[in-house]
């Protein structure tokens, strides 16, 4: 009998990468769904006895689609597959009615055991719980469906192709989410964590791509990175009222201008190293980092970034904001790849994909 299942996340290779880890003897429909909304409405087709669902997503998130399935009394059991592995993010999905919850990038041998000690599965007698790599599974568009018997015969359709900017977004989600269970763990507090923005931005560009408003005062601080054929640089960006508040909840007694700074290349460094470990175990390398360097302090972002305009060329952006749930707690991480970088990533995912 076949198994109706929907795998929930925006990420094109995150879906991908859930459904080649699926048992290959288990027979199964998939839906796919980019968001929340969309996983609702495949939900109430019937499309979903068990759902895959990641929690950061745009339109509706891993949350409040809980929120949905419990309030409309949907029969499907749900495993929650994500990122963000902050401890209070696994309680609370959890207390919504979620089975479990596995950390990206989901492993055969983890989705094998989790489906297997709830019943969701059975494994045949010459089958274990360490599952092989399926190659020969794929994805499809948002809201389609396949069965495990034709993934291989449809893995060369073009509608499978994952684009690099979905890599770059779902790489980026996995070490975000690591650099904010540190934070929270830095804190005691839960992080909420956004979509990765990507793009490829000339320098000029930068300030408009950020989230603070362009004559917000905030202080930064810069940190280089360099790995294998991949080198850039980190900006850390703080709204000045966000520094006191963070310095507060670090337990600072005293707010003076030497614990600002301290504040700012603490946090750069601890959330920087995490981000790039966590970028670095998904590409197999290793990053090295600079020691922070405080760019300004007090000042809009646009004169930040206009007096360091010119050490950066057109290069690949991925901001990240951190925001810390019930403080007026706001910090901005930009990526910047060199250009040269970008073949170097591409190739490196282009092999992790396989």
């Amino acid at each position: 009998m076949t198994t109706p299942i929907v795998i929930c996340d925006d990420s094109g290779m995150a879906r991908k990468q859930i459904a080649r880890s699926l048992p290959p003897n288990w027979p199964v429909t998939i839906t796919f769904a980019g968001n929340g909304q969309e996983a609702l409405e495949a939900l109430q087709a019937g499309h979903g006895e068990v759902m895959f669902l990641d929690l950061t997503m745009p339109v509706m998130d891993g949350f409040e689609t809980l929120e949905n399935i419990r309030k409309l009394d949907l029969p499907t059991m749900v495993v929650v597959v994500s990122g963000d592995i902050q401890e209070k993010a696994r309680a609370r999905v959890l207390s919504l009615g979620a089975l479990d919850f596995i950390k990206k990038p989901a492993e055969p041998d983890t989705v094998l055991e989790v489906l297997t000690r709830f019943g969701l599965y059975t494994p045949s007698s010459d089958e274990t719980l360490t599952a092989a790599p399926q190659a020969t599974k794929s994805v499809s568009d948002t809201q389609s469906e396949t069965t495990q018997s034709d993934l291989s015969s449809r893995q060369s359709s073009s509608q499978f192709e994952v684009s690099s900017f979905d890599c770059y977004q779902e790489i980026t989600n996995v070490a975000m989410g690591r650099a904010g269970d540190l934070l929270a763990k830095l804190t005691g507090e839960f992080v909420q964590l956004p979509v990765p923005k990507v793009n490829m931005l000339e320098p000029s560009e930068l300030h408009m791509a950020l989230n603070f408003a362009a004559e917000e005062s905030i202080s930064a601080v810069c940190q280089g990175f360099i790995g294998p054929g991949i080198s850039g640089e980190a900006l850390l960006l703080f709204e000045d009222t966000s520094i006191n508040s963070m310095a507060r909840l670090l337990h600072y007694s005293k707010i003076t201008p030497d614990t600002e700074v301290e504040v700012l290349t603490d946090l750069s460094g601890a959330l920087l190293g995490a981000i790039l470990n966590g970028l670095g175990e998904q590409l197999n390398i290793t990053f090295s980092q600079s020691y922070p360097n405080v760019l300004g302090r007090h000042s809009p972002v646009s004169q930040l970034i206009d007096a360091n305009v010119k050490r950066w060329n057109t290069t690949l952006t991925i901001e990240v904001t951190y925001q810390i749930e019930n403080f007026d707690i706001v910090c901005d991480v930009l990526l910047l790849f060199t250009a040269d970088s970008v073949r170097s990533i591409d190739a490196r995912l282009e092999y992790l994909l396989g």
